[in-house]
């Protein structure tokens, strides 16, 4: 497992630092961009979230063709199609096009997520998958930690050839993921069967240990995909999947903006700010995501991140100090990134086969249109009434019934938790 671990998560590791990187550079472009190109607080809530809607759509097919065809090849058709669209959004000139560039962004990632742990749920046995998913999923805090001040210093590049800032962002950090797409068709084998950086022997313990899982798994055998889609467990675990998000994007697409506003620092200062916070979030993610390897418990490890996040908001919108209100959203992207690898250990263990690919992608497809409700909303609300009090007291009470939710699939599911093995 050592090996399995070294060889494939680094790799993933980066290939998601540049997935959050084009999905979410957005939000520091805002910092230039919206005054730009005239953009409301809701109509670049708007255009932030719209992503969403495309990428919400396709998430299930595309995540069927994977089943089918194999990571390798469509991983690096994911990739290589978002690069070019992510590096194209230098182009925009009107709303309208920004609308219109976010969507397509949304329809050309649409799978690559799923993919990715529908991918590693065939390589790493249950007892070690939320360390596992951990050290992937610590690329969406770090993708902050990196990005946030790298595109700062992009946006210093104003005027250069004649093109803005926000331009130069754009472009710069959507290339990379051309590059890492073609790479993926020379680096990332489909299966264990592929991998020719594992002996005989150790195929045959990881197949006979996947097996072990599935035989003493309570997932239905030989579901067909499109009877997975009306599980209702999967619908459960899809609307709670939708608070978190939505409860955690509101943090992603405005932090830069609300914390650059409260504490009036400079644009390097807020990415400065914001990475730190990242690298803070990332931590938090590790620790959780071991200790839910260790107790076998899943959803009140979530549960209690979603208790944080609720708490964070509350503190954000009501501390009369600018550092307490920081502190807040601080603790909200602690708290949502750390809910990530116990939740997404729970679909995992519900479905097999291509079932497990339709569901997993119904999860993330349903959960991620909570992407566009949640800085929509914001921005509306802001507009609305000069503030973020009213948006971030209703964020947190979706946070809550998260949690809520969490618990009832803990009582209703046995995905939530097994009788702890040894690794």
């Amino acid at each position: 497992m050592r090996r399995v671990s070294v060889r494939l998560l680094p790799f993933l590791f980066v290939l998601y630092i540049f997935n959050f990187i084009d999905r979410t550079n957005v939000g520091i472009a805002a910092l230039q961009m919206n005054r730009d190109l005239g953009l409301s607080a809701t109509a670049y809530g708007l255009g932030a979230g719209i992503f969403f809607i495309g990428y919400g759509l396709f998430e299930v097919p595309s995540n069927l063709i994977l089943a089918r065809f194999g990571a390798r090849r469509w991983i690096a058709r994911i990739m290589v199609t978002w690069g070019i669209v992510a590096a194209a959004m230098m182009f925009v000139r009107t709303p309208m096009q920004f609308y219109v560039l976010r969507f397509l962004l949304g329809v050309a990632e649409a799978g690559f997520f799923p993919g990715i742990i529908y991918y590693l749920a065939q390589w790493f046995p249950r007892a070690d998958r939320a360390r596992a998913l951990s050290r992937f999923l610590i690329a969406v805090p770090l993708a902050a930690a990196v990005g946030n001040p790298l595109g700062v210093l992009l946006l210093g590049l104003d005027g250069r050839l004649a093109l803005r800032g926000w331009q130069w962002l754009f472009l710069v950090e959507g290339i990379p993921s051309v590059v890492l797409g073609v790479s993926v068709l020379a680096l990332l084998p489909d299966a264990h069967t592929d991998a020719r950086w594992l002996s005989d022997e150790q195929r045959f313990w990881l197949a006979a240990r996947l097996a072990r899982d599935e035989d003493g798994s309570a997932a239905t055998h030989g579901l067909p995909p499109l009877r997975a889609l009306l599980h209702p467990t999967v619908w459960l675990t899809s609307l709670l999947y939708f608070l978190l998000i939505t409860a955690g994007n509101g943090y992603t697409f405005w932090a830069p903006t609300l914390i650059r506003d409260a504490l009036h620092s400079s644009d390097l200062a807020t990415g400065v700010i914001t990475g730190g916070i990242a690298c803070l979030a990332a931590a938090a993610m590790l620790a959780v995501g071991a200790s839910s390897d260790r107790s076998g418990e899943r959803c009140l490890h979530a549960a209690a991140c979603a208790v944080s996040i609720a708490v964070g908001y509350v503190a954000a919108a009501l501390l009369p100090t600018a550092v307490g209100r920081v502190a807040g959203l601080a603790l909200v992207n602690v708290a949502w990134a750390s809910s990530l690898a116990p939740f997404w250990c729970v679909p995992t263990t519900l479905l097999r086969g291509s079932a497990a690919a339709a569901g997993i992608a119904l999860v993330n497809s349903i959960g991620n249109t909570g992407g566009f409700v949640g800085p929509y909303m914001i921005g509306l609300l802001k507009d609305a009434t000069g503030g973020t009090t009213g948006a971030f007291l209703a964020l947190a009470a979706l946070a809550l019934a998260a949690a809520a939710l969490l618990l009832v699939l803990r009582r209703e599911s046995h995905g939530c938790r097994w009788p702890h093995e040894s690794t």
